[in-house]
Parts: C-alpha cells; structure tokens; sequence
C-alpha cells in the first residue's frame, strides 16, 4: 500500500511539475492563444502588394490584410469598405495579361491593368460565371443559368449562343392519361357535341398555326440532369457541358438533440456506400450545325474488363459488360481545333485521357491508366473528375499526370503520334504543375528532396533539368506575382508554424520573413522538433515515423502511437502538422514521461502508388501490422515496458484503434478510439469503394475490414468518443458497436458523446473534455500498476 501511494504521489508531481509549461487546458483552448498565422496567400495584379488572412488585433475571425512590397516591413489591416472593392483573383486574362476579367453576382467587369481601370460590361439578369477571352480577344465568353453567351467588347453586343433547358421537352411535359381518364374524356367527347366540335376547332386552329409560324430554334432539354462545367471552344464553333444526374439513393439521417428550436431535428446527409447512383455525362453543342449531341466512350480499351477480385468469388456471375464511365475535365486547345477529356470508370479502376471527336462525339484514346485498386495519387484526382490536365502552346502536346513508375509524375503526350515523354521521374512526387506566362517553362512544387519536404522548381516546357528555387527546409508554398519576378512563400516547419516570406524568383535570392505571429505564451515553451525514423516492418519494408523522446530524468517506459487519420493523408514530415493540436499533445506526453510514436503506416500519402494501396481490400491489415511492428521498435530500441502500451487516433485512426484493441490486445494496454468507423459498410461511396469495392460485389472485404466483427477481442481499456451530429462517421457507427459490446458482456470500455460537435471538433470545452479523458485513460492503465 505505501509503494502504491508513493508512486501516486511521485506521478502527481511529474504532472504537476510538467503542467507548469504544458496542460491539456491550454493546448486546447482557442488556437487563438498561439497566435495568428497567415493563410489564403494572394498578390494584386500589379505585383505590388501581398494580400492574406490572418488576426494580428485578435478579432472575432481572420480579415484581410496587406504588405507592400516596397516597405516589406509595414503590416496593414484592409478597411473593410476597401476589402469589398478590391479586383478579385481570377485566372480570366488576356494572352499578354493586360486586361482581365471578373465577376461581381450579375455583372461582369474589365480590368485594365496598365489603366487601373474597371469598366462594368453587362448585367444579366442571373449569376455570371467562367468568363474567358476568346482566340479574338474582342470577344468575351461566359456563362449564365444554363446557356453560353459572347459578349463584344468593340461594340457591346451580346449574342447568346445555347438554348439548353432544364425539364423534359414540352411535348413531354404533359401527363400521360390513367386509363380512366381518356375512358372519361372519350365518353365526353361521344356525348356532348360542343365539345367535340369545340376540340375539334382548336385542332385545326393548332395545325393552320404551325403551317404558317417560323421554324423554332433549336432547343436543347436536359431532362433531370443537371447542366455543369459549360465550355466554349475559342474558335467558336463548339461547347460542350456535362449532364450530372444524382439518383434517389437513400440519405442517412443525423439527429441533432440540441438544436436551437428546443426539438430534435433531422440532418439529411450522405448514402451509404454501394447506394451511389450519380452519373456524369458529356455532350457536344454543335454551334455551327445548332444540335446537341452526347459523346460515347464505347471505343475506349478495356471497358469490359472485370477487376482482378471477382476470381475470388467463382460461384459469382461476373459475365462481363460495358462499365459504367464518368466524363468530365474537358480541355480545349489554343486553337480550338481539339479536345481532350478525362474519363473514369464508375468502379475507379482506369482513367483514359481521350481525344474528342466534335464532328460526332467520338473519342479516341490517347493514354489509358489502369490499377487494379483505384486510380489516385497527386494531380490524378478521384472518380468524379479532377486532376492535372491540360495543352501545351503548341496546340499538339497535352500534360498530364500519371502513376505509371509508381510515383505521380508529369507527362507530355503528342497527339498526333501517341508518343509520350516523362518530364519527372524518380521515387519522389510532383504537385501543383503548371505553365509559366510565356509557356516556356513549368513551375512545380515536388518531393525530390524527400518525402518530408516540399519546393517548388522551374523546368523547361518539353523536359530537362529541374531548378529547385526555394531553400528553407520544411513545406514551401509557393504564390507567384503576375510578372513572375518574386515568390511569395508560405512556409512552416516541425515545431514552427506558418509564416511569410518574400524571395526574388532566383536560386541564389534570399528569402526576406514578412511575417512573426507566434505569440509569447507559445513561443515560450520550447517545442520539440520530433525525430524522422524509419523501422523495419514485419515484412521488410521501411515504414517511416516522427519519435518523441522524453528526457532521461522522467521517462516513464510507458509509449503511446498516434494513428493520424485519412482520406490521402501525411503526417511524418517537416512542416507544421494538420494535427497541431496533437502535436503539442505529444509534446505534453513527452513531459510526462511518455515516448510518442507517429507513423505514417500503409495507405498514407507522401510514398507512392505502392503504399498508398496497401491497403486495397484489406483496412486493418498492413496499416494494422505496422502499428504493431512500431510497438516492437518501441520494445527492441527505446527501451518500452511491453504491457505499458496505448495507442490512439480519430477517424482513420480511431479505426485503427479500434482494430488494435481488438485484434492485438496482447501488444496494446488501452486505447482512445474518437469519431471512428466501426463498420465500412455504413461508410460514404466516393472513399470506402475504392478501397474495398462494394459490399454486396467483394463482402469478405468488408468482413475483413469492419471492427465491429472483432469486437469479442478487446482485451484492454477501450475509450470511445464520437460527436453526436458527426456527419461524416455518423454516430450511429459507435452505438451499433456499443449495442455489440453489451451483447459480448464487455466491460472495460466507456463512451463519452458530444452533443454539440460534427467530425472536427470545434469547441475548445469538447477539445479537453476529449483530451482529459485521453490522459486519464493512459494514466491510469500504463503508469498504474492496475494488472
């Protein structure tokens, strides 16, 4: 009894002594306390004046701010009256960046740029958007509701230029009759003869008006899809647009117990996975011919290809058929004379970059990606659409972006020969590419210096050596200012937060720091600057990690890893984490005596296709496993106590938790499981297929991958915490597997619920309830002798 009570006390001071600096209390009050730090970087179009959000007078939120950068030094606040009237960044100039175009609602206005002239053109009576010069830059395009217009700049005239409609064609617009109702008019009509000869009389009067009255133009209806993504080629003769329509899939319900009404209400948010029924079509509006008509992907390769898992269900009828592809992205030529798009097929599996055939809508192939998982990675984008694509000035090459060696890369491809050169290559990734003004040249931002650390590059057009223009090591985010002449850099590193700087566009140029906004109360405790290891995972692969080490004089022997969450999602690195709250977390176990591990397990980001699908169906499997080979690095080489082990994580990572308590209740002692799937098949479409298909297509999968079939494993302390109005993992995935724990009798869990707080928390009172709870919960499992 007296060794317990001198212990209690001995732990007591370490927590007293470390909270002098540190406290779940501080670390997770308003991140206001840590000062501000500047975000949505932009500069004026004359290359004078930086323009950001950030909170120097400590206001309610962010506002906008300015440094001229000829007095770098002098921080400004915009007057809000200012703010409202200042041009808004768009990318709508002209060739030589003279002049350029914005919107304001219902307007649409010119910027002259050498002028400093703003000049309103037109109102229209709907919202204006993606307005453009056009190959004749007397002649703007844009679009409003759902149609295409020109507007001329010489002499005001506005032409419209589509005639497309939401709804059915008229004719289809009136109701068919039930049988009942034409028995009931047939019979009028029979009956009461003025009302036959008055039908009569409107339908000769109907045919006499459509022999005599002019031809009506021609109209396009889109029928219950939705008109999107509207382009006008620069030459004029074509647009095109895509059809998305969203089918009447069951939406899953959140009930929200503390709304302000006083009365429970309902969220309406997301299917479930397997229930998505969106399509995306694309159509061709032949301006010259005036008719429409849809483009068809049934020549591109592989359409009937089945994925590679159906062999694992023989009993199965897997009898092939043409998949189901998403179109989207298309991108016009300088000339206007091609087209190229990207299509998706529905299941994920291959992405095609074709040529569009506006004379019929057509396409022919030009690069075909194919993964056997699903089709991801930097500048690739996801299912509906996205990623890196576009032509080079020379109206014959396109860019793109692909996985092909592995690692997203950039590439260029000849369309009139199919030859296609990588410009990058290695065991690194490219991100963010795009064309300097004059098109000779790309600026890209890429991890060749490591896959902790991001720079931009300058590289010629058609490929060659790559010229790294930032030096600070860490993440550098990099503005360009219109004249290309100056960078401005958003940078941060482990234990430093993002600040400002200011670099002429030059290698040997030295970077000038705009910004300081750490406050004193932060920048007094010093923070560590974690260690970036690598250790060896079961089955050989070098898994990557930030350590937290404790000074010799309190370390307690005890570890906790840290699962980060996902979507596509890195956390071993050099920059300031999206975890900051966590990170000072970390800093505070450390304090206490606790090593901290921080792995960037199978399936994150930063690595490559390989280890991004790793995973591929399978979650909780080699994700799994490398949380358990870090816990036997922590055992072999920092010196841990086998049974003084936790881990914890949100999301992702509260599902990894989840399956470790489960499924390795011998390697960890407690858990904290917070807004956590426990059963995939509850979980959203767009994530949850990719990885492992569609429950009712793969189910082993999905058994494999759901905690909730594991649950009869837990063996340690389990903490659970989840948000009641999460709409992302909705709550109801922790009361199933609350309902399921009950039935197994289990009683070495506990729940705590937030009644005010959806996926992120927001409010600082749930972010250290949640964190005390955390605290306590390693406390008192791996400090106390509890076994």
């Amino acid at each position: 009894m007296f060794k317990k009570i001198t212990f209690l006390l001995f732990l007591t001071g370490i927590v007293l002594h470390a909270q002098e600096q540190l406290s779940v209390e501080k670390i997770m009050q308003d991140p206001k306390w840590m000062g501000t730090f500047p975000s949505d970087i932009r500069w004026d179009d004359h290359g004078e004046t930086l323009y950001f959000k950030y909170n120097r007078d400590n206001d309610p939120s962010d506002s906008l701010y300015r440094i001229r950068i000829k007095s770098p030094g002098t921080l400004e606040k915009v007057p809000a009256r200012e703010a409202r009237t200042l041009i808004p960044a768009t990318d709508s100039y002209n060739k030589n960046r003279t002049k350029k175009l914005y919107t304001e609602g219902k307007s649409l206005f010119l910027y002259d740029i050498r002028k400093r002239k703003k000049t309103e053109l037109i109102q229209m009576d709907g919202y204006i958007g993606n307005p453009k010069f056009l190959a004749d830059e007397n002649k703007i395009a844009f679009h409003s509701g759902t149609n295409l217009f020109t507007y001329s700049l010489p002499d005001g005239h506005l032409r419209q230029l589509t005639h497309i409609s939401t709804g059915e064609t008229p004719d289809k617009e009136d109701p068919k009759r039930s049988p009942k109702a034409q028995w009931l008019r047939e019979e009028n009509l029979e009956l009461l003869r003025v009302v036959s000869e008055r039908e009569e009389k409107k339908e000769k009067s109907r045919e006499y008006t459509e022999m005599t009255a002019a031809k009506k133009p021609y109209a396009f209806y889109s029928g219950k899809a939705q008109v999107i993504n509207l382009e006008l080629s620069p030459n004029e003769q074509f647009a095109v647009f895509n059809l998305r329509t969203t089918g009447d899939s069951q939406k899953t319900v959140v009930p929200d117990y503390i709304d302000t009404s006083g009365y429970t209400t309902d969220l309406h948010t997301r299917t479930k996975v397997g229930e998505e029924t969106t399509t995306m079509d694309m159509a061709v509006y032949n301006l010259v011919k005036d008719t429409v008509y849809l483009v068809g992907a049934d020549a591109l390769p592989g359409l009937n290809d089945l994925p590679d898992y159906t062999k694992d269900y023989p009993d199965k009828d897997w009898e092939p058929e043409e998949r189901t592809v998403m179109i989207s992205g298309a991108s016009f030529s300088p000339d206007g004379k091609n087209i190229v798009v990207n299509v998706r097929s529905k299941n994920n599996k291959d992405r095609w970059i074709a040529l569009l055939n506006t004379r019929d809508g057509s396409l022919k192939n030009l690069d075909r990606q194919r993964d056997e998982a699903w089709i991801a990675g930097p500048g690739i984008g996801w299912s509906m659409g996205g990623g890196v694509l576009g032509w080079l000035p020379d109206n014959k090459h396109i860019y793109f972006q692909s996985e092909e060696t592995g690692y997203s890369h950039l590439y260029i491809l000849d369309i009139t020969t199919g030859k296609k050169k990588a410009l990058t290559s290695g065991k690194f990734e490219v991100f963010d590419p795009f064309l300097a003004a004059d098109g000779k040249s790309w600026y890209l931002t890429t991890s060749e210096a490591g896959p902790g650390e991001r720079h931009f590059y300058t590289m010629p057009v058609y490929g060659g050596t790559m010229k790294k223009l930032t030096s600070m090591t860490g993440n550098n985010e990099v503005t360009l200012s219109p004249d290309e002449k100056y960078m401005a850099i958003r940078y941060s590193y482990s234990n430093k937060p993002w600040e400002l700087y200011l670099k002429k566009n030059t290698t040997n140029a030295k970077e000038t720091q705009l910004t300081s906004g750490r406050s004193e109360a932060f920048a007094a405790y010093p923070w560590r600057d974690p260690q970036l290891i690598h250790f060896t995972a079961s089955d050989g692969q070098q898994v990557p990690a930030r350590l937290y080490v404790p000074t010799a004089d309190v370390k307690n022997n005890a570890a906790i890893i840290f699962v980060h969450g996902a979507g596509y999602l890195q956390n071993v690195h050099k920059w300031w984490s999206l975890y900051f709250r966590e990170y000072m977390f970390h800093n505070l176990l450390a304090d206490l005596g606790y090593t901290v591990l921080d792995i960037d397990y199978r399936g994150s980001a930063g690595y490559g296709r390989d280890w991004r699908t790793a995973i591929y169906r399978h979650m909780g499997g080699k994700d799994l496993s490398d949380q358990v080979d870090g816990a036997r690095f922590l055992i072999a080489e920092q010196d841990i106590n086998p049974q003084k082990i936790g881990i914890y994580g949100g999301s992702y990572g509260g599902f990894i938790t989840l399956m470790a308590m489960f499924n390795e209740g011998d390697t960890f002692t407690s858990g904290a499981a917070l807004r956590s799937v426990t059963d995939w098949a509850h979980y959203n479409h767009g994530y949850t297929s990719n990885i492992l298909n569609e429950p009712y297509n793969d189910p082993e999968a999905y058994r494999k991958s759901s905690p909730i079939y594991f649950a009869e494993g837990l063996k340690g302390h389990l903490l659970i915490a989840h948000g009641m109005v999460d709409v992302n993992v909705h709550f109801q995935d922790v009361v199933r597997l609350s309902q399921r724990l009950i039935e197994l009798g289990k009683d070495n869990w506990e729940m705590a619920v937030y009644p005010a707080e959806d996926h992120g928390f927001v409010e600082p009172s749930s972010w250290t309830d949640e964190y005390k709870r955390i605290l306590k919960l390693f406390n008192s499992t791996l400090l106390e002798d509890h076994k």
